[in-house]
């Protein structure tokens, strides 16, 4: 299981950007079972253009982290 994290620095948003970002909320998840899904997700066509936006004009700067997640706990009280 890996867990993929996006950070920004936000530039500029606009009335799209709220669109957008639910859009996006409704199609990516947190934790992806494997690399391949990962890049099947940068790859998304809608993904691509929200991308593409980000970078042209809602931030100043991102990144973007994936970490492989080794080990889970859970405890029911």
């Amino acid at each position: 299981m890996y867990v993929v994290i996006f950070r920004a620095r936000v530039r500029a948003l606009d009335d799209e950007y709220s669109r957008v970002a639910a859009r996006m909320r409704e199609l990516a998840l947190s934790y992806w079972p494997s690399e391949e899904a990962i890049r099947a997700w940068k790859s998304h066509p809608e993904h691509v253009l929200a991308q593409q936006a980000g970078r042209e004009r809602w931030y100043a700067s991102y990144s973007v982290e994936v970490a492989q997640i080794t080990r889970e706990y859970r405890v029911a009280c």
